[in-house]
This record gives C-alpha cells, structure tokens and sequence, in this order.
C-alpha cells in the first residue's frame, strides 16, 4: 500500500472519530429495526393463525349449538316420557294392588257381617267345602281303597275260598293281596294324583262346626278365607305339574299329604295320625288350624331368610305343604310354586269384576326337606305311586298379601289383632304398636 492511500484511509477514519458519539445510537437503532420487522411478520402471522382459529371454533361451536338446540316441540317429547314413566310408576301400583284383590267366598260377611245369622256363617263352611270339592274333580284327584272297600274285597276272596273243597291259608293270603293289589291299582289308574280333603286345612272343621259368637266367626271366615287362597295356589301348581297325565303312575306329583299353618310343635306331625285308609286327622288338633299374620320375626314356622314380617304395605303369612313326588320334579314343583297364577279381580266392595284378569305370584319357599319313603311302610303301602323313584317333599312357604288390594274388606278386629304391644323407643318403621297410654301409634 503507497502512502497516498494510507492517508486517505486514515482521514475516513477520523469521520468516525469526530462522531464517536453518534455511533452508539447508530447501533441501537440497526438492532431496532433488525428486530422489528421479524416481530411484525410473526404478529401478522400469529394474528392471522388465531384469527382461524377463533372463527373455526366459534363455527364449530354454533354448528354443534345448533345441533343440540331442542327442536321446537321437544317439550311435547318429555312430557310423553314423563307420563310413561308415571304411567309405569302407576301400573306397577295397580299390580301390586290386584295382588290381594281376588274372589271371595262369600261377599255377605267382609269386612262387617250383613246381619249375625249363624246360617250366613254355615253358608261360607259350606261354600269352602264345595269349592274344594270341585277343584278336587278339576284334578282329577282320588284316594287310596278305604277300609270298607278293603273288607269288603276281602270278604268275596274268603267266601269263595271257603266254598271250595280244599283250600289252605297261604294260598287265602296269596290271593287277598293280589285282589288288595288289584284294587289299589285300579285307584292309582283312575286319578291324577292322590288327595284327601281331611288333610287340607280347614275342610273338617267346617265339617264340623260350632257357631261361637259372630265376632269369632267372622274371624273363623276371614282366615279361612286366606286358607282357602293358599290352597287354590298348590291346587293350581299340581294342575299345572300333571297335566296330561291320565294316572297317578304318569303324573310327576303323586300325592298331597297335607296342607297346614299351625307349628308341628303345637299341632303334631300330620303324617302321624295318618291311617292305612284315607288319611285322617285328630279333630282335637287340627280344629282351629287357621293361617296367623306374621307380626315379628319369631311368630312364623320359621325364622324367615326374607326378614318379612306384616307391616304396611304387606301382610305375611307361612304355610306347610308335603307333597309325594317323583325325584325328577322336586325342584320343578317347587318353580312351579312360586310362579305367577292368574285370578278373577274383585272390586274394591268386595263384588267381582269380570272377565278382568290379573296375576298374583306371593309364595316364597323358605325351608324344604326331602325325605325317602317306604312304600310298605303303614301310610304308604296302599298307594301306588307308580315305577317312578319317589321321594317326600315337605316345605315351609311365606305367603305375601298387599293390604292394599284387600284392607278395604279386611274385619276390623282382625285389624286389631295386628297390633302388637312394644315397650317404647322400641318402633319398627311402618308397623302399628300400642303405646303405654293404649293409644295406637307409629313411627
């Protein structure tokens, strides 16, 4: 480089100097606008992407607004499914209703007596006999040969063989069984099933009875009336089991031994008193066995699994029932039990309403036992249950009412009789109890 250029240089040089002092917002200001123009292209950008956004997401959201808006009658729509949902809420109330609300035998006496003739009282017995009777047809049901039938079969064998030139006694005996065998064949063909109405609840004592008092007999009706239910239910169930059978030898249930309420510790076992006849039962014991409300826990034959007991919705009730029957049905019986039947419904005064029909399905098995039999054994050995393996089947069952379909007939002192005393602070939530001042109260 020749000195020339050198000064030149140095005199550029010495601009600078002489302006040292504007260099520094010089700098600045290039770093300013170095960084403002990145800015305004990355706010144009970012305001343009949210500008996007903002306006996709309001459409999006209007656009779902709009889809979920109600239409213009979707009240009509609710007011429809809240009316079904009280229409459900309702029928479900009637069923229960119509539960309880089934034909009775007389409509003369609940829950007040029209008047107090003992003839009015005899004309239910009556009625209670005969609905028995014609249900026992319906079935097709009959019994073992009785005693008389027995000697009287006999007594045809003995004098033949005694007109005969020689004879010895075993061949006598041969002989009677097989017509004693005969006979009891002939009865197993010709029923459906083996029932004696002296075994049922009720039937012998309104056989035989004895006017006590109206307030007694109405309360003799009223629980004989529930009785009568019962037995209707394990009617229907055996219908329902044997049908198609033409003989006790075709029929799944053999036999009904026996339908009771009472406790077997108080009333003895029915199979005890039975005879090699048709099936009887000591009057002394079986005379007031009549179905009772379960008030507490400890009232029932049994300590329930169900923990009901009668409260203000439901009245409750056990029952024994023993049945001979094939071991294949044992447990179908007892299904078949508990399933829904159908019923006549009766209005509220106590007067039938047909041909309305409802279904009422209140049995609850609580205990069963399943026993073996000998068939040569003194209650059995005049039936004939056929090649099938049979075994005795004997169930405790709880028995539910609605009080609403029939508190509106239900006596008033059966009523009473439901209260029960308590000591106080001692209340079950919707039971009735008498407090210490003899006042009825509640919870």
């Amino acid at each position: 480089m020749d000195i020339p250029q050198f000064k030149d240089i140095i005199e550029k040089l010495s601009i600078f100097k002489r302006h040292s002092s504007l260099l520094v917002p010089v700098i600045i200001a290039l770093v300013g606008v170095l960084l403002f123009v990145p800015s305004q292209l990355m706010n144009s950008k970012l305001k343009a992407q949210m500008s996007e956004e903002s306006i996709m997401q309001g459409s999006r959201r209007i656009s779902s607004l709009r889809e979920s808006t109600p239409a213009s009658d979707q009240w009509k729509l609710e007011r429809e499914r809240q009316q079904a949902f009280q229409s459900d809420a309702n029928q479900i109330e009637l069923l229960a209703k119509e539960l309880s609300q089934r034909q009775l035998l007389s409509d003369q006496i609940f829950p007040k007596p029209k008047d107090e003739s003992i003839l009015l009282f005899k004309d239910f017995g009556q009625r209670f006999r005969s609905g028995i009777d014609e249900k026992l047809k319906d079935l097709n049901a009959g019994e073992c040969p009785t005693e008389e039938e027995l000697k009287r079969s006999e007594g045809g064998v003995s004098s033949g063989f005694r007109r005969s030139v020689s004879y010895n006694r075993s061949s006598f005996s041969d002989a009677g069984s097989e017509i004693r065998d005969a006979l009891c064949r002939s009865k197993a063909e010709a029923a459906s099933v083996y029932i004696n109405p002296i075994t049922l609840s009720g039937y012998e004592f309104w056989g035989q009875y004895q006017y006590a008092g109206t307030p007694e007999a109405v309360k003799d009706c009223w629980y004989y009336q529930l009785a009568y239910w019962i037995i209707e239910d394990i009617f229907d169930t055996i219908d329902a089991m044997n049908s198609g059978s033409n003989s006790v030898f075709e029929s799944p249930v053999k036999r009904l031994q026996s339908i009771w309420f009472a406790d077997e510790s108080v009333m003895g076992r029915l199979v005890s008193t039975t005879t090699k006849g048709p099936s009887t039962r000591t009057t002394s014991k079986v005379a007031r066995d009549m179905p009772t409300y379960v008030l507490t826990i400890q009232d029932g034959l049994t300590v329930p699994w169900t923990s009901r007991v009668c409260n203000s919705d439901i009245d409750v009730l056990h029952f024994n029932v023993r049945v001979v029957v094939s071991t294949k049905a044992v447990l179908q019986f007892m299904q078949q039990l508990c399933s829904a039947k159908r019923h006549i419904v009766r209005e509220s005064g106590g007067q039938m309403q047909g041909p309305r029909y409802a279904k009422h399905n209140q049995i609850t098995v609580l205990e069963s036992r399943i026993t073996s039999i000998n068939r040569k054994d003194e209650i059995h050995k005049y039936y004939r249950y056929g090649e099938d393996a049979v075994v005795e089947l004997e169930l405790i069952c709880e028995y539910i009412f609605s009080t609403k379909g029939y508190d509106d007939i239900k006596p008033a002192s059966v009523k009473k009789s439901q209260i029960i005393q308590t000591m106080p602070g001692m209340l079950d939530s919707g039971r009735s109890y008498i407090g210490p001042d003899g006042i009825p109260v509640t919870r």
